[in-house]
Protein backbone atom coordinates (compact mmCIF):
# COMPACT_ATOMS: atom_id res chain seq x y z
CA UNK A 1 0.00 0.00 0.00
CA UNK A 2 1.43 3.45 -0.84
CA UNK A 3 2.48 5.77 1.73
CA UNK A 4 -0.17 8.63 1.66
CA UNK A 5 0.56 9.97 5.15
CA UNK A 6 2.26 13.44 3.80
CA UNK A 7 -1.27 13.87 2.50
CA UNK A 8 -3.15 13.60 5.50
CA UNK A 9 -0.19 14.85 8.43
CA UNK A 10 2.34 16.93 6.27
CA UNK A 11 2.58 18.99 9.56
CA UNK A 12 5.67 16.66 10.22
CA UNK A 13 9.36 17.62 9.86
CA UNK A 14 10.69 14.26 9.40
CA UNK A 15 7.49 13.53 7.25
CA UNK A 16 8.12 16.66 4.91
CA UNK A 17 11.77 15.73 4.65
CA UNK A 18 11.03 12.41 3.62
CA UNK A 19 8.91 12.85 1.19
CA UNK A 20 11.59 15.17 -0.13
CA UNK A 21 9.49 18.79 0.88
CA UNK A 22 11.12 21.41 2.90
CA UNK A 23 11.64 21.41 6.40
CA UNK A 24 8.87 23.71 7.94
CA UNK A 25 11.63 25.63 9.93
CA UNK A 26 12.25 29.29 11.09
CA UNK A 27 9.74 31.25 8.95
CA UNK A 28 10.33 34.16 10.52
CA UNK A 29 11.55 36.06 7.54
CA UNK A 30 9.85 38.85 5.47
CA UNK A 31 7.97 35.61 3.61
CA UNK A 32 6.30 32.35 4.16
CA UNK A 33 6.99 29.75 1.24
CA UNK A 34 4.17 28.47 -0.48
CA UNK A 35 5.05 24.94 1.33
CA UNK A 36 4.88 26.48 4.64
CA UNK A 37 1.61 28.03 3.62
CA UNK A 38 0.15 24.44 2.85
CA UNK A 39 2.00 22.66 5.89
CA UNK A 40 0.09 25.35 7.68
CA UNK A 41 -3.52 24.74 5.96
CA UNK A 42 -2.81 21.04 6.72
CA UNK A 43 -2.86 21.11 10.22
CA UNK A 44 -5.93 23.31 10.13
CA UNK A 45 -7.66 20.93 8.25
CA UNK A 46 -6.43 18.24 10.56
CA UNK A 47 -8.50 19.89 13.30
CA UNK A 48 -11.43 21.00 11.00
CA UNK A 49 -11.98 16.99 10.01
CA UNK A 50 -11.74 16.00 13.74
CA UNK A 51 -14.89 18.54 14.49
CA UNK A 52 -18.23 16.71 13.97
CA UNK A 53 -19.25 20.23 12.37
CA UNK A 54 -17.27 18.81 9.03
CA UNK A 55 -19.80 18.21 6.53
CA UNK A 56 -18.39 14.95 5.11
CA UNK A 57 -20.55 14.83 1.63
CA UNK A 58 -18.99 13.66 -1.13
CA UNK A 59 -21.86 15.18 -3.79
CA UNK A 60 -21.59 18.29 -1.35
CA UNK A 61 -17.55 18.74 -1.27
CA UNK A 62 -17.24 17.55 -4.89
CA UNK A 63 -19.92 20.79 -6.41
CA UNK A 64 -18.01 22.94 -4.11
CA UNK A 65 -14.77 21.87 -5.96
CA UNK A 66 -15.83 22.39 -9.61
CA UNK A 67 -17.47 25.71 -8.68
CA UNK A 68 -14.16 27.01 -7.05
CA UNK A 69 -11.65 25.31 -9.36
CA UNK A 70 -14.02 27.13 -11.71
CA UNK A 71 -12.90 30.07 -10.42
CA UNK A 72 -9.68 29.32 -9.87
CA UNK A 73 -8.60 28.86 -13.52
CA UNK A 74 -8.98 32.36 -14.04
CA UNK A 75 -7.70 33.77 -10.88
CA UNK A 76 -3.98 35.56 -10.28
CA UNK A 77 -2.50 31.38 -9.62
CA UNK A 78 -4.01 29.11 -11.85
CA UNK A 79 -1.89 26.90 -10.78
CA UNK A 80 -2.44 26.97 -6.50
CA UNK A 81 -4.11 23.68 -5.02
CA UNK A 82 -7.28 24.47 -3.56
CA UNK A 83 -9.46 22.07 -1.19
CA UNK A 84 -12.78 23.59 -1.00
CA UNK A 85 -15.10 22.19 1.76
CA UNK A 86 -18.74 22.55 4.08
CA UNK A 87 -19.25 22.96 7.02
CA UNK A 88 -22.61 21.92 8.87
CA UNK A 89 -23.24 25.16 10.31
CA UNK A 90 -26.47 27.66 9.67
CA UNK A 91 -24.76 30.40 10.92
CA UNK A 92 -23.62 32.33 7.32
CA UNK A 93 -20.05 32.74 6.82
CA UNK A 94 -17.41 31.09 4.65
CA UNK A 95 -13.40 31.50 5.62
CA UNK A 96 -10.19 30.61 4.07
CA UNK A 97 -7.08 29.07 5.47
CA UNK A 98 -3.17 29.12 4.44
CA UNK A 99 -2.60 26.91 1.61
CA UNK A 100 -5.39 26.80 -0.22
CA UNK A 101 -8.35 25.84 2.02
CA UNK A 102 -11.44 27.36 1.93
CA UNK A 103 -14.92 26.40 4.12
CA UNK A 104 -17.76 27.60 3.25
CA UNK A 105 -20.91 26.68 5.95
CA UNK A 106 -24.22 25.26 5.07
CA UNK A 107 -26.05 28.24 6.05
CA UNK A 108 -24.34 30.34 3.36
CA UNK A 109 -24.41 27.81 0.94
CA UNK A 110 -28.75 28.06 1.54
CA UNK A 111 -28.89 31.99 1.61
CA UNK A 112 -27.53 32.59 -1.90
CA UNK A 113 -30.71 33.70 -3.85
CA UNK A 114 -27.87 32.48 -6.91
CA UNK A 115 -25.11 30.39 -8.14
CA UNK A 116 -23.34 33.83 -9.03
CA UNK A 117 -23.72 35.11 -5.54
CA UNK A 118 -21.92 31.74 -4.00
CA UNK A 119 -19.69 32.09 -6.47
CA UNK A 120 -19.00 35.78 -5.64
CA UNK A 121 -18.15 34.74 -2.04
CA UNK A 122 -15.78 31.76 -3.16
CA UNK A 123 -13.63 33.85 -5.60
CA UNK A 124 -13.19 36.63 -2.59
CA UNK A 125 -11.83 33.88 -0.71
CA UNK A 126 -10.00 32.50 -2.99
CA UNK A 127 -8.33 36.27 -3.59
CA UNK A 128 -7.39 35.88 0.26
CA UNK A 129 -5.35 32.56 -0.80
CA UNK A 130 -3.60 34.24 -3.74
CA UNK A 131 -3.01 37.53 -2.16
CA UNK A 132 -1.45 35.43 0.63
CA UNK A 133 -3.04 37.73 3.34
CA UNK A 134 -3.09 35.37 5.99
CA UNK A 135 0.91 34.62 5.37
CA UNK A 136 1.45 37.97 5.04
CA UNK A 137 -0.04 38.19 9.00
CA UNK A 138 2.18 35.17 10.41
CA UNK A 139 5.32 36.32 8.57
CA UNK A 140 7.46 37.16 11.69
CA UNK A 141 6.05 34.81 13.73
CA UNK A 142 8.66 31.99 14.92
CA UNK A 143 7.07 28.96 14.65
CA UNK A 144 9.72 25.92 14.72
CA UNK A 145 8.44 23.45 16.52
CA UNK A 146 5.30 21.52 15.32
CA UNK A 147 3.21 22.44 18.51
CA UNK A 148 3.86 25.78 18.12
CA UNK A 149 2.62 25.35 14.16
CA UNK A 150 -0.51 23.89 15.96
CA UNK A 151 -1.04 26.73 17.73
CA UNK A 152 -0.71 29.07 14.63
CA UNK A 153 -3.06 26.72 12.92
CA UNK A 154 -5.80 26.89 15.82
CA UNK A 155 -5.33 30.62 16.12
CA UNK A 156 -6.23 30.58 12.41
CA UNK A 157 -8.95 28.38 13.18
CA UNK A 158 -10.23 30.57 15.69
CA UNK A 159 -10.24 33.83 13.84
CA UNK A 160 -11.49 32.94 10.51
CA UNK A 161 -14.34 30.34 11.43
CA UNK A 162 -15.61 31.48 15.10
CA UNK A 163 -15.44 35.10 15.16
CA UNK A 164 -16.68 34.82 18.77
CA UNK A 165 -13.89 32.08 20.21
CA UNK A 166 -12.77 33.72 23.63
CA UNK A 167 -9.37 33.63 24.36
CA UNK A 168 -9.93 30.86 27.23
CA UNK A 169 -10.77 28.50 23.99
CA UNK A 170 -7.39 28.84 21.78
CA UNK A 171 -4.92 26.51 23.15
CA UNK A 172 -2.07 28.56 24.41
CA UNK A 173 -0.69 32.15 25.05
CA UNK A 174 1.37 31.93 21.73
CA UNK A 175 -1.86 31.14 20.21
CA UNK A 176 -4.06 33.82 21.85
CA UNK A 177 -1.40 36.52 20.92
CA UNK A 178 -1.37 35.61 17.19
CA UNK A 179 -5.33 35.56 17.21
CA UNK A 180 -5.64 38.72 18.25
CA UNK A 181 -3.12 39.97 14.63
CA UNK A 182 -5.21 37.72 12.49
CA UNK A 183 -8.44 40.17 11.14
CA UNK A 184 -8.05 41.10 7.80
CA UNK A 185 -7.32 44.68 7.28
CA UNK A 186 -9.89 46.55 5.31
CA UNK A 187 -7.06 47.08 2.52
CA UNK A 188 -7.05 42.93 2.44
CA UNK A 189 -10.92 43.23 2.23
CA UNK A 190 -10.98 45.67 -1.07
CA UNK A 191 -7.75 43.88 -2.77
CA UNK A 192 -10.11 40.57 -2.39
CA UNK A 193 -13.22 42.11 -3.66
CA UNK A 194 -11.55 43.60 -6.52
CA UNK A 195 -9.85 40.48 -7.47
CA UNK A 196 -12.16 38.37 -6.57
CA UNK A 197 -14.60 40.42 -8.93
CA UNK A 198 -12.29 39.86 -11.50
CA UNK A 199 -12.20 36.46 -11.43
CA UNK A 200 -16.01 36.30 -11.30
CA UNK A 201 -16.36 38.01 -14.30
CA UNK A 202 -13.58 35.93 -16.21
CA UNK A 203 -15.27 32.52 -14.94
CA UNK A 204 -18.61 33.66 -16.54
CA UNK A 205 -20.40 34.82 -13.47
CA UNK A 206 -22.85 37.83 -13.02
CA UNK A 207 -20.29 40.40 -11.73
CA UNK A 208 -23.44 41.68 -9.76
CA UNK A 209 -24.22 38.96 -7.61
CA UNK A 210 -21.02 40.48 -5.31
CA UNK A 211 -22.55 43.69 -4.62
CA UNK A 212 -26.26 41.98 -4.62
CA UNK A 213 -25.04 39.49 -1.83
CA UNK A 214 -22.93 42.20 0.58
CA UNK A 215 -26.04 44.74 0.36
CA UNK A 216 -28.56 41.91 2.03
CA UNK A 217 -25.57 40.82 4.39
CA UNK A 218 -25.54 44.42 5.32
CA UNK A 219 -29.19 44.78 5.96
CA UNK A 220 -29.38 41.75 7.76
CA UNK A 221 -26.99 43.72 10.21
CA UNK A 222 -29.52 46.72 10.55
CA UNK A 223 -32.42 44.02 10.87
CA UNK A 224 -30.81 42.04 13.30
CA UNK A 225 -30.11 45.29 15.89
CA UNK A 226 -26.57 44.70 16.18
CA UNK A 227 -26.71 40.34 15.48
CA UNK A 228 -24.70 40.57 12.56
CA UNK A 229 -23.89 37.08 11.13
CA UNK A 230 -20.61 35.57 11.09
CA UNK A 231 -19.97 36.75 7.75
CA UNK A 232 -19.94 40.13 8.27
CA UNK A 233 -17.45 40.28 11.37
CA UNK A 234 -15.38 37.80 9.69
CA UNK A 235 -15.43 40.17 6.68
CA UNK A 236 -16.63 43.82 7.86
CA UNK A 237 -18.68 45.09 4.70
CA UNK A 238 -18.63 48.33 4.87
CA UNK A 239 -20.75 50.60 2.61
CA UNK A 240 -17.99 52.05 1.35
CA UNK A 241 -16.57 48.37 0.06
CA UNK A 242 -20.35 47.85 -1.68
CA UNK A 243 -19.90 51.01 -3.07
CA UNK A 244 -16.66 50.62 -4.61
CA UNK A 245 -17.92 46.94 -5.94
CA UNK A 246 -21.60 48.56 -7.66
CA UNK A 247 -19.10 51.25 -9.69
CA UNK A 248 -16.78 48.65 -11.10
CA UNK A 249 -20.08 46.98 -12.14
CA UNK A 250 -21.69 49.63 -13.01
CA UNK A 251 -20.66 49.48 -16.44
CA UNK A 252 -20.54 46.00 -17.18
CA UNK A 253 -23.19 45.07 -19.65
CA UNK A 254 -26.29 43.07 -18.11
CA UNK A 255 -27.11 39.49 -19.13
CA UNK A 256 -28.39 36.97 -17.37
CA UNK A 257 -26.36 33.96 -16.28
CA UNK A 258 -28.43 30.63 -15.43
CA UNK A 259 -27.51 28.44 -12.38
CA UNK A 260 -26.58 24.89 -12.71
CA UNK A 261 -28.47 22.25 -11.75
CA UNK A 262 -26.17 20.96 -9.18
CA UNK A 263 -26.64 24.22 -7.32
CA UNK A 264 -30.34 23.41 -6.90
CA UNK A 265 -29.78 19.88 -5.98
CA UNK A 266 -27.16 20.63 -3.41
CA UNK A 267 -28.93 23.33 -1.71
CA UNK A 268 -32.09 20.88 -1.59
CA UNK A 269 -29.82 18.26 -0.35
CA UNK A 270 -28.89 20.43 2.26
CA UNK A 271 -32.35 21.27 3.28
CA UNK A 272 -32.90 17.98 3.71
CA UNK A 273 -30.45 16.97 5.57
CA UNK A 274 -30.77 19.74 8.25
CA UNK A 275 -34.49 19.16 9.06
CA UNK A 276 -35.61 15.52 10.10
CA UNK A 277 -37.59 13.00 7.18
CA UNK A 278 -40.86 14.10 8.21
CA UNK A 279 -40.37 18.08 8.09
CA UNK A 280 -38.32 17.60 4.68
CA UNK A 281 -41.21 16.09 3.26
CA UNK A 282 -43.54 18.25 4.49
CA UNK A 283 -41.25 20.99 3.31
CA UNK A 284 -41.13 20.13 -0.07
CA UNK A 285 -44.28 18.91 -0.66
CA UNK A 286 -45.43 22.44 0.31
CA UNK A 287 -42.86 23.75 -2.48
CA UNK A 288 -44.16 21.85 -5.30
CA UNK A 289 -47.63 22.32 -4.58
CA UNK A 290 -47.32 25.95 -4.71
CA UNK A 291 -45.07 26.03 -7.37
CA UNK A 292 -44.48 29.91 -6.49
CA UNK A 293 -41.04 29.61 -5.77
CA UNK A 294 -37.54 27.69 -6.43
CA UNK A 295 -36.53 25.36 -8.61
CA UNK A 296 -38.64 22.25 -9.15
CA UNK A 297 -36.56 19.63 -10.56
CA UNK A 298 -34.52 20.21 -7.06
CA UNK A 299 -37.56 20.38 -5.50
CA UNK A 300 -38.66 16.78 -6.79
CA UNK A 301 -35.27 15.70 -5.92
CA UNK A 302 -35.18 16.52 -2.21
CA UNK A 303 -38.72 15.25 -1.46
CA UNK A 304 -37.75 11.86 -2.95
CA UNK A 305 -34.42 11.93 -0.70
CA UNK A 306 -36.79 12.99 2.29
CA UNK A 307 -38.93 10.49 1.34
CA UNK A 308 -36.38 7.64 1.19
CA UNK A 309 -34.64 8.73 4.45
CA UNK A 310 -37.72 8.39 6.08
CA UNK A 311 -37.79 4.56 5.17
CA UNK A 312 -40.92 5.52 2.44
CA UNK A 313 -39.29 3.72 -0.18
CA UNK A 314 -42.66 3.23 -2.51
CA UNK A 315 -42.85 6.60 -2.51
CA UNK A 316 -39.64 7.78 -2.85
CA UNK A 317 -40.03 5.97 -6.59
CA UNK A 318 -43.52 7.36 -6.93
CA UNK A 319 -41.97 10.89 -6.52
CA UNK A 320 -38.56 10.62 -8.23
CA UNK A 321 -40.38 9.16 -11.47
CA UNK A 322 -40.48 12.45 -13.61
CA UNK A 323 -36.77 12.98 -12.83
CA UNK A 324 -35.89 9.68 -14.33
CA UNK A 325 -35.33 11.11 -18.02
CA UNK A 326 -32.52 13.31 -16.23
CA UNK A 327 -30.66 10.61 -14.87
CA UNK A 328 -28.13 10.27 -17.98
CA UNK A 329 -27.52 14.00 -17.45
CA UNK A 330 -26.59 14.61 -14.10
CA UNK A 331 -24.58 12.42 -11.73
CA UNK A 332 -26.39 13.58 -8.50
CA UNK A 333 -29.89 12.19 -9.67
CA UNK A 334 -28.51 9.23 -11.04
CA UNK A 335 -26.86 8.52 -7.29
CA UNK A 336 -30.40 8.65 -5.98
CA UNK A 337 -31.95 6.72 -8.82
CA UNK A 338 -29.71 4.05 -7.51
CA UNK A 339 -30.32 4.78 -4.24
CA UNK A 340 -34.16 4.27 -4.35
CA UNK A 341 -33.94 1.06 -7.17
CA UNK A 342 -31.72 -0.41 -4.00
CA UNK A 343 -34.51 0.37 -1.71
CA UNK A 344 -37.30 -0.94 -3.69
CA UNK A 345 -35.38 -3.84 -4.87
CA UNK A 346 -36.90 -3.76 -8.74
CA UNK A 347 -34.24 -3.83 -10.72
CA UNK A 348 -32.74 -7.69 -10.73
CA UNK A 349 -29.42 -6.02 -12.84
CA UNK A 350 -28.39 -3.37 -10.63
CA UNK A 351 -24.38 -4.02 -10.90
CA UNK A 352 -25.05 -3.42 -14.23
CA UNK A 353 -26.58 0.09 -13.84
CA UNK A 354 -24.22 1.17 -12.01
CA UNK A 355 -21.39 -0.48 -13.95
CA UNK A 356 -23.09 1.99 -16.85
CA UNK A 357 -23.43 4.97 -14.99
CA UNK A 358 -20.24 5.08 -13.38
CA UNK A 359 -18.90 4.96 -16.62
CA UNK A 360 -21.02 8.18 -17.65
CA UNK A 361 -19.40 9.58 -14.42
CA UNK A 362 -15.97 8.38 -13.47
CA UNK A 363 -14.99 10.74 -10.89
CA UNK A 364 -18.63 10.88 -8.77
CA UNK A 365 -16.95 9.40 -5.77
CA UNK A 366 -21.26 9.17 -4.17
CA UNK A 367 -21.77 6.44 -6.88
CA UNK A 368 -18.58 4.83 -6.03
CA UNK A 369 -19.59 4.42 -2.64
CA UNK A 370 -23.21 2.56 -3.62
CA UNK A 371 -21.25 0.38 -6.78
CA UNK A 372 -18.95 -0.69 -4.21
CA UNK A 373 -21.49 -1.55 -1.81
CA UNK A 374 -23.59 -3.80 -3.91
CA UNK A 375 -20.06 -5.50 -5.15
CA UNK A 376 -19.26 -6.40 -1.73
CA UNK A 377 -23.22 -7.92 -1.14
CA UNK A 378 -22.79 -9.72 -4.29
CA UNK A 379 -18.85 -10.95 -2.93
CA UNK A 380 -17.35 -9.48 -6.06
CA UNK A 381 -14.26 -8.53 -4.07
CA UNK A 382 -11.71 -8.12 -6.51
CA UNK A 383 -14.01 -6.35 -9.01
CA UNK A 384 -14.33 -3.96 -5.75
CA UNK A 385 -10.78 -3.80 -5.05
CA UNK A 386 -9.91 -2.72 -8.50
CA UNK A 387 -12.61 -0.16 -8.23
CA UNK A 388 -11.18 1.36 -5.40
CA UNK A 389 -7.65 1.53 -6.25
CA UNK A 390 -8.70 3.50 -9.12
CA UNK A 391 -10.43 6.04 -7.00
CA UNK A 392 -8.13 6.38 -4.37
CA UNK A 393 -5.24 7.17 -7.49
CA UNK A 394 -7.66 10.22 -8.19
CA UNK A 395 -9.05 10.83 -4.76
CA UNK A 396 -5.90 9.95 -2.20
CA UNK A 397 -7.39 11.83 0.68
CA UNK A 398 -10.97 10.35 0.82
CA UNK A 399 -11.78 8.74 4.05
CA UNK A 400 -14.79 6.29 2.79
CA UNK A 401 -12.77 4.76 0.01
CA UNK A 402 -10.35 3.67 2.62
CA UNK A 403 -13.07 2.51 4.86
CA UNK A 404 -14.20 0.13 2.06
CA UNK A 405 -10.82 -0.79 1.07
CA UNK A 406 -10.54 -2.33 4.81
CA UNK A 407 -14.32 -3.80 4.61
CA UNK A 408 -12.95 -5.67 1.33
CA UNK A 409 -10.10 -6.44 2.67
CA UNK A 410 -11.42 -8.17 5.46
CA UNK A 411 -13.90 -10.22 3.72
CA UNK A 412 -10.59 -11.18 1.47
CA UNK A 413 -9.11 -12.53 5.41
CA UNK A 414 -6.11 -9.86 4.30
CA UNK A 415 -5.85 -8.48 7.65
CA UNK A 416 -2.91 -6.63 7.61
CA UNK A 417 -4.25 -4.39 4.55
CA UNK A 418 -7.60 -4.50 6.70
CA UNK A 419 -5.97 -2.57 9.84
CA UNK A 420 -3.72 -0.37 7.35
CA UNK A 421 -6.17 1.11 5.39
CA UNK A 422 -8.36 1.98 8.52
CA UNK A 423 -5.30 3.59 9.77
CA UNK A 424 -5.67 5.55 6.83
CA UNK A 425 -9.62 6.32 7.40
CA UNK A 426 -8.65 6.93 10.81
CA UNK A 427 -6.06 9.96 10.04
CA UNK A 428 -7.93 11.54 7.30
CA UNK A 429 -10.94 12.17 9.50
CA UNK A 430 -8.63 13.50 12.52
CA UNK A 431 -8.37 10.99 14.58
CA UNK A 432 -4.76 10.30 15.61
CA UNK A 433 -4.77 7.94 18.03
CA UNK A 434 -7.55 4.96 16.38
CA UNK A 435 -4.76 5.61 13.20
CA UNK A 436 -2.10 4.09 15.94
CA UNK A 437 -4.21 1.59 16.90
CA UNK A 438 -4.67 0.42 13.77
CA UNK A 439 -1.07 0.46 12.56
CA UNK A 440 -0.17 -1.24 15.73
CA UNK A 441 -2.95 -4.08 14.64
CA UNK A 442 -1.46 -3.79 11.17
CA UNK A 443 2.08 -4.47 12.46
CA UNK A 444 1.17 -7.27 14.68
CA UNK A 445 -1.37 -9.09 11.66
CA UNK A 446 1.16 -9.36 8.91
CA UNK A 447 4.80 -10.67 7.16
CA UNK A 448 5.04 -8.21 4.45
CA UNK A 449 8.70 -6.89 4.90
CA UNK A 450 7.74 -3.87 2.72
CA UNK A 451 4.36 -2.82 4.08
CA UNK A 452 5.92 -3.41 7.93
CA UNK A 453 8.69 -1.03 6.75
CA UNK A 454 6.06 1.37 5.96
CA UNK A 455 3.98 0.87 9.10
CA UNK A 456 6.96 1.14 11.46
CA UNK A 457 7.75 4.82 9.78
CA UNK A 458 4.35 6.22 9.83
CA UNK A 459 4.10 4.65 13.53
CA UNK A 460 7.12 7.12 14.49
CA UNK A 461 6.04 9.76 12.59
CA UNK A 462 1.86 9.67 14.02
CA UNK A 463 3.69 9.14 17.40
CA UNK A 464 5.66 12.39 17.22
CA UNK A 465 2.76 14.27 16.17
CA UNK A 466 0.57 12.75 19.40
CA UNK A 467 3.22 14.17 21.46
CA UNK A 468 3.37 17.42 19.79
CA UNK A 469 -0.89 17.59 20.19
CA UNK A 470 -0.64 16.68 23.85
CA UNK A 471 1.54 19.82 24.34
Amino acid sequence: MKNLLFIVLCTSSMLCRAEGLPDLGDISQAAVSPQQERQIGEQSMFEIRADRSYLDDAEISDYLNQLGYQLVANSSEPGQEFEFFAINDNSINAFALPGGFVGVNSGLILITQSESELASVLGHEIAHVTQHHLARMIAGQKFDTLTAMAAIALAILAARSNPEASQAAIVGMQAGAIQRQLNFTRANEQEADRIGLATLQKSGFDPRAMPAFLERMQKSTRLLEGNAPSYMRTHPITSERIADIAGRVQQTPYRLVADSLSFHLVRAKLQAMQQSPQEAVTFFSDALGSQKHGNQTAQRYGLALALLRSNQATRAAQEFAPLQQQVARNPMIATLAGQIMRANKTDKDMAEFYRSITQNFPQHRALTYDYVDLLLQGQRFDDALKLLNEQIIGHPSDPRLYELQARTYSALGKRQDEHHALAYTYALRGNLYGAIEQLELAKQAGTDYYQLSTIESELKQFREIAAAHRK
